[in-house]
């Protein structure tokens, strides 16, 4: 072979070698320099040859929550740990109702309040904490459906926990959401529950009896287990209420004619107005029986007096009309909600309250409807209304007085309240229309500050008369403010805006919209004032009422 064959290159079977294992391996002549090839790598993330890895800092150890800092001392402790007067001791009297005493705790810390011996005797192996907080959340719920506020709610709901031994307990009330979150320990992870309220009912005897069972549970000396306690919350759910339908329709028309006395009518007034709002009452419900929201049902019920009273003008019937149509909207404007928002609102429950206080707006929005549609047609068919007509009120303080009487007795009955608080708060009602009557009508005082003065003393006699029978004080107070409604202020407020008088009209619906933040204020200030004059314990027992203003 010549020297050019020589130097061709070698053919593709060579290339197979089977010495070569590998296209990377170093041709043969070559030599590589020592320390070139690199040693085998475990991982592309590897640290360099030279670099050296940072040592963390030692990490403290491990130690407990209740240990005390490394840089206090016994003998010289800061001023910041304790304030110089200590920490208040919270005595909680043994005798005061549980109402008190669970209002007392919820405003308080959760490391400042006191843990008494449970009231009620569980097993060895401790509580069951589901079916506590099940049975604690089904109490909430009865009193919240029944237009409980939502800080006794919660002071019921803590008390059913602590009765039973759960004393790391933080009840959470809105105006549809209940929920309660139970922490053993601090290293302990905590149990949640919660539950919707989506039926609503007026039943203050079932209110009465949920009170008596929460009176029970934290009462050390009557042991209640938690089967009984089921037993008992099933039977209050199945009570049937204490007042037949045709007994609420006949207290619907009295209410109304009572009213209507109560503004200047006479005995045909009476009758009209009460025929009038018992036919609301049954239309009302027709309607629900259809499954047609509250809303269309209020408007439909304010229909039927502001018709008779309409009726009465075209017809130049010598009677008050404006008396029958006021008549109809005591029996439907809702105080109850509008006081539960107020105090709400009064006791830092700020989303409840605009919650109820928006359901308070659709309603009376509806009664507007249902009034301002019958009497716009009857202005415009020829009815003579006037909304400049002064009611004769002041000269007839008897009849007033009495009437007033007979509208907190059928509101009682309307309210499903237990027949032995029916004579106490019929009673309240005569006092509150008796100071309001003295103060407007004898001294002269603005309708606003009289009516904030009597519903203030309706709210103290009835946080009397509760804590007299450990009750709550709803069945002595909402059916006591029922005369000073500012139901005629409302009509003329609707008639002005029938007539195309706009701001008349607005005048006279803002004037009632005082009326009505007077009476719920009013109602709240007089139970504070007799939680003041009552002592529960220490000085310090009310200074976490303080929370909403940042310190």
């Amino acid at each position: 072979m010549t020297e050019a064959e020589d130097r061709k290159p070698r053919s593709d079977e060579a290339r197979y070698d089977p010495e070569i294992t590998s296209e990377f391996a170093v041709p043969e002549g070559i030599e590589a320099p020592e320390g070139a090839v690199e040693p085998e790598t475990t991982s592309e993330f590897a640290l360099p040859e030279g670099l050296a890895v940072p040592q963390p800092p030692s990490a403290e150890p491990e130690g407990s929550a209740f240990s005390l800092p490394r840089t206090y001392s016994a003998k010289d402790a800061p001023p910041a740990f304790t304030p110089a007067t200590g920490m208040p001791a919270v005595s909680l009297i043994k005798d005061a109702p549980w109402q008190d005493r669970m209002r007392t705790m919820l405003r308080m810390p959760v490391a400042e309040r006191p843990a008494p011996e449970p009231a009620q005797k569980a097993d060895e192996g401790g509580p069951a904490v589901p079916r506590v907080l099940d049975l604690t959340l089904r109490i909430g719920e009865l009193l919240l459906a029944g237009g409980e506020g939502a800080e006794d709610v919660e002071a019921a709901m803590f008390a059913v926990c602590r009765s039973y031994g759960l004393d790391r307990c933080e009840p959470t009330v809105t105006f549809t959401l209940l929920s309660i979150s139970h922490q053993p320990s601090l290293v302990e992870d905590p149990v949640t529950a919660s539950r919707t309220v989506r039926r609503r009912g007026t039943d203050y005897t079932r209110l009465a009896a949920v009170f008596q069972l929460v009176d029970d549970l934290t009462d050390p000396e009557t042991h209640v287990s938690l089967e009984e306690a089921y037993r008992r919350l099933a039977e209050i759910r199945r009570n049937r209420h204490p007042y037949p339908g045709w007994a609420l329709t006949l207290a619907s028309g009295l209410l109304a004619g009572a009213a209507s006395v109560l503004v200047g009518g006479d005995l045909i007034v009476f009758v009209a107005a009460a025929v009038g709002a018992m036919l609301g009452d049954r239309l009302a419900w027709l309607c629900a029986g259809r499954g047609l929201p509250e809303f269309y049902q209020f408007t439909i019920a304010a229909m039927p007096p502001a018709a008779i009273g309409v009726a009465f003008s075209l017809a130049h019937v010598d009677v008050a009309a404006s008396a029958v149509v006021t008549g109809g909207l005591f029996a439907l404007l809702p105080g109850r909600a509008l006081v539960a928002g107020v105090q709400d609102g009064l006791t830092g429950f700020y989303i409840t309250a605009a919650a109820r206080l928006l359901e308070v707006m659709y309603f009376f929005v509806g009664i507007v409807i249902g009034v301002l549609t019958v009497l716009y047609f009857g202005v415009k068919v020829g009815g003579e209304l006037n909304p400049d007509a002064a009611m004769n009120i002041s000269d007839r303080p008897l009849i007033q007085i009495a009437a007033s009487m007979l509208l907190s007795l059928t509101f009682a009955v309307l309210l499903q309240q237990e027949r032995s608080t029916v004579l106490a708060v019929t009673l309240n009602g005569g006092v509150a229309w008796s100071v309001y009557g003295a103060m407007h009508y004898v001294g002269g005082i603005s309708p606003v500050a009289s009516t904030a003065v009597a519903a203030g003393l309706v709210g103290l006699f009835g946080q009397l008369l509760s804590r007299y029978r450990f009750a709550s004080a709803l069945p002595y107070t909402t059916a006591a403010i029922g005369p000073l409604l500012p139901g005629s202020a409302t009509y003329f407020g609707l008639l002005s805006m029938a007539q195309n008088e706009i701001d008349k009209g607005l005048v006279s619906l803002a004037k009632a919209a005082s009326l009505a933040m007077a009476i719920a204020i009013g109602v709240n200030l007089g139970s504070e004032i007799s939680r003041l004059t009552l002592r529960v314990g220490s000085a310090g027992k009310r200074r976490a009422a303080k929370r909403t203003r940042g310190f």
